[in-house]
Protein backbone atom coordinates (compact mmCIF):
# COMPACT_ATOMS: atom_id res chain seq x y z
CA UNK A 1 0.00 0.00 0.00
CA UNK A 2 1.54 3.10 -1.22
CA UNK A 3 -1.26 6.04 -0.64
CA UNK A 4 -2.00 9.41 0.47
CA UNK A 5 -4.58 10.18 3.15
CA UNK A 6 -7.00 13.39 3.37
CA UNK A 7 -7.37 14.14 7.09
CA UNK A 8 -10.65 16.42 5.85
CA UNK A 9 -13.55 15.46 4.69
CA UNK A 10 -16.82 17.70 4.17
CA UNK A 11 -19.04 15.06 4.63
CA UNK A 12 -17.34 13.70 8.46
CA UNK A 13 -16.20 15.00 11.38
CA UNK A 14 -12.36 15.67 11.72
CA UNK A 15 -11.94 12.78 14.41
CA UNK A 16 -14.35 10.56 12.48
CA UNK A 17 -12.09 10.86 9.71
CA UNK A 18 -8.85 10.29 11.21
CA UNK A 19 -10.38 7.01 13.12
CA UNK A 20 -11.39 5.91 9.66
CA UNK A 21 -8.01 6.27 8.39
CA UNK A 22 -6.81 4.15 11.07
CA UNK A 23 -9.58 1.22 10.37
CA UNK A 24 -8.45 1.50 6.30
CA UNK A 25 -4.59 1.15 7.59
CA UNK A 26 -5.37 -1.63 10.06
CA UNK A 27 -7.42 -3.76 7.70
CA UNK A 28 -5.10 -3.83 5.12
CA UNK A 29 -2.58 -5.56 7.46
CA UNK A 30 -4.79 -8.04 8.83
CA UNK A 31 -5.90 -8.57 5.37
CA UNK A 32 -1.79 -9.01 4.40
CA UNK A 33 -1.30 -11.32 7.79
CA UNK A 34 -4.22 -13.84 6.38
CA UNK A 35 -2.40 -14.71 3.36
CA UNK A 36 -0.70 -17.82 3.13
CA UNK A 37 3.08 -17.88 4.34
CA UNK A 38 5.75 -18.68 1.57
CA UNK A 39 7.42 -22.09 2.52
CA UNK A 40 10.30 -21.27 5.40
CA UNK A 41 8.99 -18.50 6.98
CA UNK A 42 7.33 -17.70 9.86
CA UNK A 43 5.11 -15.14 9.93
CA UNK A 44 4.46 -11.49 7.99
CA UNK A 45 6.49 -8.34 8.30
CA UNK A 46 5.99 -4.77 7.33
CA UNK A 47 8.35 -2.19 5.60
CA UNK A 48 6.69 1.16 6.86
CA UNK A 49 7.31 4.24 5.40
CA UNK A 50 5.43 7.36 7.00
CA UNK A 51 5.40 11.25 6.44
CA UNK A 52 3.84 14.62 5.25
CA UNK A 53 5.07 13.91 1.50
CA UNK A 54 6.23 10.51 -0.11
CA UNK A 55 9.72 12.06 -0.74
CA UNK A 56 10.00 13.10 2.90
CA UNK A 57 8.94 10.33 4.25
CA UNK A 58 10.84 8.24 6.66
CA UNK A 59 10.95 4.19 7.96
CA UNK A 60 8.73 3.02 10.98
CA UNK A 61 8.06 -0.13 12.93
CA UNK A 62 4.18 -0.65 12.02
CA UNK A 63 3.39 -0.63 15.39
CA UNK A 64 4.05 3.18 15.48
CA UNK A 65 1.66 3.91 12.59
CA UNK A 66 -1.04 5.19 14.99
CA UNK A 67 1.16 7.17 16.57
CA UNK A 68 2.42 9.18 14.06
CA UNK A 69 -1.13 9.34 12.80
CA UNK A 70 -1.90 11.12 15.97
CA UNK A 71 1.22 13.34 15.56
CA UNK A 72 -0.02 14.72 12.07
CA UNK A 73 -3.10 15.32 13.42
CA UNK A 74 -1.43 17.61 16.59
CA UNK A 75 0.26 19.58 13.94
CA UNK A 76 -2.96 20.43 12.27
CA UNK A 77 -2.01 18.91 8.59
CA UNK A 78 -4.81 18.15 6.48
CA UNK A 79 -3.06 14.87 4.61
CA UNK A 80 -0.23 12.28 5.03
CA UNK A 81 1.92 9.53 3.40
CA UNK A 82 2.03 6.14 4.20
CA UNK A 83 3.35 3.40 2.77
CA UNK A 84 3.10 -0.50 4.13
CA UNK A 85 4.64 -3.10 2.34
CA UNK A 86 4.44 -7.04 3.31
CA UNK A 87 7.33 -9.34 3.12
CA UNK A 88 8.00 -12.96 4.94
CA UNK A 89 9.80 -12.57 8.41
CA UNK A 90 11.88 -15.08 9.82
CA UNK A 91 12.61 -15.58 13.49
CA UNK A 92 15.73 -15.36 14.89
CA UNK A 93 16.87 -16.97 18.36
CA UNK A 94 17.88 -14.31 21.24
CA UNK A 95 21.42 -14.25 21.84
CA UNK A 96 22.55 -16.30 25.40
Amino acid sequence: MKKTFKLTDPKKAPARQVDFVKYEISKYIARERRKTLKEGSDFWDFDCRFGKESHTSLIIHVSEINKCIDGVVTEGADHFYIEILAKPGYRTKKPV
